[in-house]
């Protein structure tokens, strides 16, 4: 059974979600009070996020290209919480330090096997899944089935969040505003990257509105 899963983010006025942007928008730990609140077992970022704030600065470069080839999965350690990183290809390297944080990497099947070994190595849990980029419906259900997540937090950035939207897979959307307007041209949107020019909207239902200092604080169901 897949976990249940809500897309938790802050953005601008404009539903923007620069990172640096929004740190100057809200300069309080309001979004991440909120994220405690929501009491996730497992959170889950992008490639571009992770690589931006949490992998190393150069890319894993594989000497033996041979696909996993198969569905696939390891568990370095049981753990009450997860940090999930999207890495569809095999790219990124990580710190020494980063299965003291339960880092989980999710990769397609097409991955080379040699970044798998290297992830067991450095004691990092992973899921090779999905015959031609990640099947994100079977990822989730490994988590919940293999690793126990019950509640797993989608926290960007745009076009993973519009990935697991268009895939169905989103319960709740838990949207934060600051209190300002970004407006600069080909920033990401909270959902983005979804290419189907003819896509209907998905809709919401509004469940809750808190307000935390000048940040308003939206939580919708998911109509399915």
């Amino acid at each position: 059974m897949k976990p249940y899963i809500i897309c938790h983010m802050m953005s601008s006025v404009d539903g923007r979600i620069d990172c640096t942007m929004t740190a100057k928008i809200d300069k309080t730990d309001a979004y991440y009070q909120a994220l405690d609140r929501l009491q996730f077992d497992a959170v889950l970022e992008g490639r571009v996020s992770r690589q931006m704030h949490y992998a190393l600065p150069e890319p894993f470069k594989a000497n033996d290209m041979a696909p996993i080839g198969v569905e696939k999965y390891y568990m370095a350690h049981s753990a009450d919480r997860y940090d999930i990183a999207i890495d569809t290809h095999g790219s990124l390297k990580w710190p020494e330090d980063a299965s003291n944080n339960n880092l989980l990497v999710i990769t397609e099947e097409q991955c080379p096997q040699e970044y798998h070994r290297y992830l067991t190595e450095n004691g990092i849990s992973w899921i090779a899944c999905g015959k031609k980029g990640i099947d994100l419906c079977r990822s989730v259900e490994i988590l919940g089935e293999k690793f126990g997540v019950k509640r797993l937090g989608i926290v960007g950035g745009g076009h993973i969040n519009g990935a697991f939207l268009q895939a169905g897979l989103l319960d709740e959307v838990s949207l934060m505003i600051g209190g300002g307007i970004d407006g600069r041209a080909g920033m990401a949107a909270v959902f983005d990257g979804i290419r189907q020019i003819d896509y209907s909207p998905t809709m919401l239902t509004l469940n809750d509105v808190e307000r935390m200092g000048n940040i308003v604080w939206l939580k919708y169901s998911v109509n399915k």
